[in-house]
C-alpha cells in the first residue's frame, strides 16, 4: 500500500497561544504502558502529575480505549484529547500495529475513541510523529534546521522525519531491515533489557542501525528519545556514526506533549 507524501506546514508545528487553548491533554499509548497528562501548551511542560497504567494484554482496541477512559477519569479531564498510537494512522484509520494487538489494523481509531470517550474533540496520530511535533516546537534548537531524524527507543523504535521543522508523517524506520533483521529487533530499548546487553554492546547495535540510516538518508542530525534517553551519557558517546547524535530535550514527555498539541491545532493525519 502506498500513500501520498503529506507535510505539516511549519505554522502547525509552532505553538501559538492565540490559536490554541493554553492547557491541553495528551495520552501516549505504548507497548508496555499508557501515559497521560495535562500540558501547558505555551511551554510544553506537564501541569500536575503524569498518570500511567500498564498496557492491557492483549492490547486490543477496546481494551486500550478502556484504559484511556480510566486515565481521563482519574485526571478529571473532559476536554479535547490527543492520543498517540504505535501505528501508521491515515484518515484516522490505523494501517499497522507495532507492539499492540494486530486487531488495530484497519480500525477507525476516531470512531473507537469517540465510542468510549463520548462527544469531545479527539485527534489520534502516530506516537513518534507526536514526539517530532513536540521536539520541533520545544526541543533541541537544531530540530528545526535541515534534515533531522528523531528516533524513540522503547519497546520498538519509532521515527519522525523533520525537514526545516516540517514533519513527514508515518515513517516506520524501526521496521527497516538492517543486516537481515528489523532495526527494532536489533536495537530497541527492549532488546537491551531482554538480552541483558551492556551499554557498549547495545551501542554497537544502535550504531549499525544508524549507519544504515546514514547510508540511505544522509541526515544532518539524529535526535534520540524514549525512556532510555534519560541515560544518554552512558551510550551516546559510544556510538560510531558520522552524524551528530543528541538526546531529545523532552525525553519521554514528547509523545504526550505532541498529542496535546495535535488536538489543540486540530491536526488529523
Amino acid at each position: 500500500m502506498t500513500s501520498a507524501a503529506v507535510f505539516l506546514p511549519d505554522s502547525l508545528l509552532v505553538c501559538t497561544l492565540g490559536r490554541m487553548t493554553e492547557t491541553g491533554f495528551g495520552i501516549d499509548i505504548g507497548g508496555s504502558g499508557i501515559k497521560g497528562a495535562r500540558v501547558d501548551l505555551s511551554t510544553g511542560e506537564f501541569i500536575g502529575d503524569r498518570i500511567k497504567i500498564s498496557t492491557p494484554k492483549p492490547a486490543t482496541p477496546d481494551a486500550v480505549a478502556e484504559v484511556v477512559t480510566e486515565i481521563l477519569a482519574e485526571a478529571q479531564w473532559d476536554g479535547p484529547v490527543g492520543i498517540t498510537v504505535p501505528a501508521v494512522v491515515r484518515g484516522q484509520v490505523a494501517l499497522t500495529a507495532a507492539n499492540i494487538d494486530k486487531a488495530w489494523i484497519g480500525t477507525d481509531v476516531h470512531e473507537l475513541f469517540h465510542r468510549h470517550l463520548g462527544d469531545r474533540e479527539i485527534t489520534v496520530l502516530n506516537d513518534a510523529d507526536a514526539a517530532g511535533i513536540a521536539e520541533a516546537t520545544f526541543g533541541h534548537p537544531d530540530a528545526r534546521k535541515r534534515s533531522v531524524i528523531l528516533l524513540t527507543f522503547g519497546t520498538g523504535i519509532g521515527s519522525a522525519f523533520l525537514m526545516d521543522g516540517e514533519l513527514f508523517p508515518n515513517t516506520e524506520l524501526g521496521h527497516l531491515i538492517v543486516d537481515d533483521m528489523e532495526a527494532e529487533h536489533r536495537a530497541s530499548g527492549a532488546v537491551k533489557d531482554n538480552k541483558d546487553l551492556s551499554w557498549k554492546e547495545w551501542a554497537a547495535e544502535v550504531s549499525r542501525v544508524l549507519n544504515e540510516y546514514e547510508r540511505l538518508f544522509y541526515p544532518s542530525l539524529f535526535i534520540v528519545g524514549g525512556g532510555i534517553s534519560r541515560k544518554h551519557k552512558k551510550w551516546v558517546p559510544l556510538l560510531d556514526v558520522k552524524t551528530e547524535v543528541v538526546p531529545a530535550e523532552l525525553r519521554n514527555r514528547a509523545g504526550i506533549v505532541g498529542a496535546a498539541m495535535a488536538v489543540a491545532k486540530h491536526l488529523a493525519p
